[in-house]
């Protein structure tokens, strides 16, 4: 990693919950290239998959030590601390809790990173305040921005886990511990989710969702959480103030208190921390309250340091260098100390007086130096302790020091490992002998085929991992409310009932169903015997919830309403009603969901009446010449005649048949006339229509009034379509398509091709009765065939003229043709849809 000499170098420091990840997640992803190095490998998988999300998988790449996803493009590095690539070029750098330089087994890594890893244009190091004073020193010109926590963490008391408040987590430094506490959280609780950074991704991922989903309200895990791990967490209780730290059992330091307990609390919801017991050596002083609630933790003014780049040429000049003693510039030493001696060096160490080892290195000189190096940074994951570990990286560098891996050694390795029967700890135990496999399977050129081992090593690690989040759940997680009813031994009005944001309704955590919109449904779950206790104590909240959704949605406002499918009408999503047939066709019915029935009448009423309002309102504003003709049919100085065509009109949705109209046609005056134009409606010469109500925006609204007036509504046409074929959905009169043989024509093309007839006829030789040949580009690019165009010419009163027969068709005007006898009644409402009952059955 390289950067410019002007580049910048910038410090984001303070305490848990200020967004300092997401920080970092924003000024990567606005570079052209990146690369951020976290503590754990479960983050650096959760931050990936984040800006996966962003820039897409084939741009992003994932290194972990037991997980490599990196694409042929991939711009941005999601790592592990020990597994950023330093020698590649990237625009921005991020190094994450970088106050773990002062861990005893990896703070040499995280130093090494603080002093050489940088972007080409801006680096950025996250960490807490503790780190201002090393930083001063160690990086000249630095950066320096502090950012306040978002939310108030404050000293919540010591809870018995009896006692814990829901969304907790309680904190253990033993998987033992660990798992003792989840046990007594499912007999106390109904169960618990279990974090731990031993567990892959994948069984940890399952069981932070389930936490998270609220299949149960408490979580048990190891400090691993408080390295950045995104939890919904109110309250973190410690279940011990010591841990064994690989050398002794020690009191964690006020530091590493307040970064477990500042997983409480979520962005500007506040947070609440505490322990299990208020007396003894697991008990918090006041002193320690004090620092945490104020952020307040001693500086560190050194890190532990190893030399980064150490000496390959054999393998003592590598002991010697990895043993150096840390220098400064001037020769000051006082911002770093000499690391602990790691794992990796003490393998280094024991393998460097096997003659056998130093043979095989001898043999190919600095490369077998810079495998036998390698092959020591296998981790211990299965803790087997020093001796067996390093028999384990011996027999590795063996291989290695001759080529590579035999597969078939790996092959019966990852088989043993490959049974998920077994309780938990046999799993979590095969889990960690497969990370080993993993890891290995992750270096490049130790095995002949790594892309194949490593596939099968990772579905061997899902595949466990899925069995170990089955048997957690099996095992620490029990919902069974008869538990609940034992213990609270009351009646139904003391037990404490809540109703989630999601609709979800608890007693005491425990789930009993869900309210959606106005309709509770029982969980499948509940026993028989419970039910009626619990649903009892669940009718009192219910039916407060109940009357605030209802007078909600009377308040609310006409952008929170909808139309949906199938003539239902919802609000904020919840169904209330349904469209049913009216006094017309523009007037329906409003039907009340069933759901409804649980209010009072007079409450019941006022919200049908709101939905009533909002159809009307509706209707006038998408339909507005369906408004106006319902409102014509009514009016008594509108006239026979022009209530009979606002009628039929009306009934047809906007489209009606111009013959049956004949006698009322010509009994309108020109006011009337001109108010049928006013309120959109052509009067073609075949069908009275709006051309408005074809178009799409209103083709919802008119399916739904047309459903609710006859039971049912033709399927819609295919939008834009100018001509169908005959018998296809949609091609009738009353979806605006007039029959014409074997085709059915968009009504208001039929206008257009008859007002262009005539207009041919007017302008042919020999004037009303001469011969002419309407233009065919028109009929043609509508789609027309010859025989749809000659039917509807005949439609429209011409006849075909006697010739040669020899060009286009020629027509002559034979009169518009007589119309059927019309009664003195008005015409029939629904004549557009005098198909409507035959087309249904056929569908």
């Amino acid at each position: 990693m390289s950067a410019r000499d002007d580049a910048r170098v910038t410090a984001v420091l303070g305490p848990t919950n200020t967004g300092k990840t997401h920080l970092a997640i924003e000024r990567m992803c606005a570079h052209s290239s990146g690369c951020i190095g976290f503590p754990l490998r479960l983050l650096a998988r959760e931050v990936y998959d984040r800006v996966v999300a962003l820039k897409g998988a084939d741009r992003v790449a994932l290194v972990t030590g037991e997980e490599r996803i990196v694409p042929k493009d991939a711009r941005w590095f999601l790592c592990t601390v020990e597994s950023m690539p330093m020698q590649r070029d990237f625009a921005f750098v991020g190094i994450d809790e970088a106050q773990l330089g002062a861990d005893q087994e990896r703070g040499h890594v995280f130093t090494d990173r603080l002093l050489r890893a940088r972007g080409r244009e801006e680096t950025m190091i996250l960490g807490s305040e503790a780190l201002r004073p090393v930083l001063r020193n160690l990086i000249p010109g630095i950066e320096i921005v502090e950012r306040p926590r978002f939310s108030t963490l404050s000293y919540g008391a010591a809870k018995k886990l009896s006692r814990l408040p829901r969304r907790s987590a309680v904190v253990a430094f033993s998987a033992e511990e660990v798992y003792a506490t989840a046990e007594m959280l499912r007999r106390l609780r109904g169960g618990a989710a279990v974090v731990m950074g031993a567990l892959s991704p994948r069984t940890r991922n399952a069981q932070v969702q389930m936490f998270q989903a609220g299949e149960v309200d408490y979580l048990v895990a190891t400090d691993a959480i408080g390295m950045g791990l995104n939890l919904d967490v109110g309250h973190v209780a410690f279940a011990g103030l010591h841990k064994f730290d690989g050398r002794r059992r020690r009191r964690l330091t006020v530091a590493e208190m307040a970064q477990i307990a500042g997983r409480a609390g979520r962005h500007q919801r506040d947070g609440t921390f505490g322990a299990l017991t208020e007396e003894g050596d697991d008990a918090f002083l006041p002193e320690e309250i004090q620092a945490i609630e104020g952020h307040r933790f001693p500086r560190l003014d050194w890190l532990y340091w190893r030399e980064g780049e150490p000496d390959l040429r054999s393998v003592d000049a590598l002991i010697a260098s990895l043993s150096r003693k840390p220098e400064m510039p001037g020769g000051t030493v006082t911002m770093l100390r000499p690391a602990p001696e790691a794992l990796d060096l003490k393998v280094l160490k024991r393998l460097a007086d096997d003659p056998a080892v130093r043979a095989a290195v001898e043999a190919r000189g600095r490369g077998n130096v810079a495998r036998l190096w390698a092959a020591c940074g296998i981790p211990d994951f299965a803790k087997l302790g020093l001796d067996p570990h390093a028999r384990f990286v011996g027999r590795v560098f063996t291989y290695l020091a001759h080529g590579h891996i035999p597969h078939q050694w790996f092959a019966d390795e990852v088989a043993r490992l490959d049974r998920i029967d077994g309780d938990v700890e046999t799993i979590a135990g095969r889990i960690a002998g497969i990370r080993s496999w993993t890891y290995i399977a992750q270096r490049p050129d130790w095995l002949a085929d790594p892309e194949t081992w490593a596939a099968r090593a990772l579905e061997v690690e899902e595949r466990l991992s899925d069995a170990l989040h089955a048997s957690l759940t099996q095992r620490f997680v029990d919902k069974r409310t008869t538990a609940l009813m034992r213990k609270i031994g009351a009646g139904a009005g003391e037990l404490p009932v809540e109703i989630a944001g999601d609709g979800e309704v608890t007693i005491d955590a425990h789930a009993i169903g869900r309210l959606d919109g106005f309709r509770f449904t029982v969980a499948p779950e509940a026993r028989a015997a419970d039910k009626r206790l619990l649903l009892a104590t669940a009718e009192k909240r219910l039916g407060t919830e109940r009357r605030r959704r209802a007078e909600a949605v009377i308040a609310g406002e006409d952008e929170a309403f909808a139309l949906g499918e199938d003539r239902a009408i919802t609000a904020d999503g919840v169904e209330l009603a349904r469209l049913a047939r009216g006094a017309s066709l523009a007037r329906p019915a409003v039907v009340l969901d069933p759901a409804l029935a649980c209010l009072d009448t007079p409450l019941r009423e006022r919200v049908a009446a709101r939905v009533r309002d909002w159809v009307t309102a509706s209707i006038a504003r998408r339909l507005p010449a369906l408004a106006k003709l319902a409102e014509a049919t009514r009016a008594a100085e509108a006239g026979p005649a022009l209530r009979s065509i606002a009628g039929a009109l009306e009934a047809g949705a906007g489209v009606t048949p111009r013959a049956p109209l004949t006698a009322s046609l010509d009994a309108l005056d020109g006011g009337a006339r001109q108010w049928l134009r006013r309120a959109g409606v052509t009067i073609g010469a075949l069908d009275l229509f709006d051309p408005r109500l074809l178009k799409p925006n209103a083709r919802a609204w008119r399916q739904a009034l047309i459903a609710a007036a006859h039971g049912a509504a033709p399927p819609a046409p295919p939008a834009g379509a100018t001509v169908l074929p005959r018998g296809t959905p949609g091609a009738m009169l009353g979806m605006g398509y007039r029959p014409l043989g074997a085709q059915a024509v968009r009504v208001d093309l039929v206008e257009r091709i008859a007002r262009a007839a005539h207009d041919a006829r007017a302008a042919s030789e020999g004037g009303a009765r001469g011969a002419f040949a309407p233009d065919p580009a028109l009929a043609t690019s509508i789609g027309l065939e010859p025989e749809t165009l000659a039917r509807l010419m005949a439609e429209l009163g011409f006849r075909t003229a006697s010739g040669d027969g020899e060009g286009a068709t020629r027509y002559v005007w034979r009169g518009r043709p007589r119309p059927k006898p019309v009664t003195s009644t008005p015409a029939r409402p629904g004549n557009a849809f005098a198909e409507l009952g035959e087309l249904m059955r056929a569908h």
